[in-house]
């Protein structure tokens, strides 16, 4: 258990309820920041309810630490921006070798905003599920850019913060497991059921991984992941 507070970039996917479950373990008090960047799996936002709602019902342990939900409107940043993720377009690989689902500032700005929030409410530990084995390739996920980032925010705000990124050197698998070690069948099982992962949106059909599409690079790293790990448990 570590003393502090801590505040959690939360969308209510698979990687951010992990990491949620990960603040909920090693912090006094933690409370929870989601974007409404206009983004085209809008359903994500009623998942971060859903799970928020699971895990206080099964977690006693939890439920006292777990303050505040805040959620801020960035629509600006869904109409500057022309990808996959924000409007209805086909997922494909661009010019400059990055998958069009790379929203161009959003994880740099997230972080800045949850910032100004842990300011105000003393929340100098921003926990995010970014992550450079399992990924995209997008380079706002990268270590060097955050721990860059990191120190920008703290220079610039005149206070020291602390960006945590607990799945940054794991994969899929990994990420599976960890939520395993953290919450038991309990919280695979709300992963499974509440989290939202689908750039697509899709929650029609009930996978063995969870809801989705099953085709979108964030179904595939998502069905790819938990089929390593449990074969990896099967006898």
């Amino acid at each position: 258990m570590r003393s502090g507070n801590a505040l959690v970039l939360f969308s209510g996917g698979q990687d951010s309820t992990t990491c949620l479950a990960w603040a909920l373990s090693h912090f006094a008090h933690v409370e929870t920041i989601g974007f409404d960047y206009g983004q085209r799996h809008h359903i994500e936002l009623q998942a971060r309810h859903a799970v928020l709602e699971a895990v206080r019902a099964q977690f006693p342990q939890w439920r006292d630490k777990l303050g505040d939900d805040h959620m801020l409107d960035l629509g600006v940043l869904g109409r500057i921006s022309d990808t996959a993720l924000t409007s209805e377009t086909e997922i494909q690989m661009t010019a400059a070798g990055l998958p069009n689902t790379f929203v161009p500032g959003r994880n740099l700005l997230f972080f800045q905003l949850a910032a100004a929030v842990g300011y105000r409410r003393g929340l100098h530990t921003l926990v995010g599920g970014m992550c450079e084995t399992d990924f995209s390739g997008y380079p706002d996920c990268r270590d060097d850019t955050l721990k860059a980032l990191q120190v920008a925010t703290s220079l610039g705000m005149g206070q020291r913060f602390t960006f945590e990124t607990p799945l940054m050197w794991i994969d899929k698998a990994d990420t599976w497991e960890m939520a395993h070690a953290l919450g038991g069948d309990a919280l695979v099982d709300i992963v499974l059921e509440q989290s939202h992962t689908c750039y697509h949106g899709v929650r029609g059909e009930r996978h063995a991984w969870g809801y989705g599409c099953g085709t979108c690079p964030a179904c595939a790293l998502r069905k790819a992941g938990f089929e390593r790990w449990t074969a990896s448990k099967a006898p």
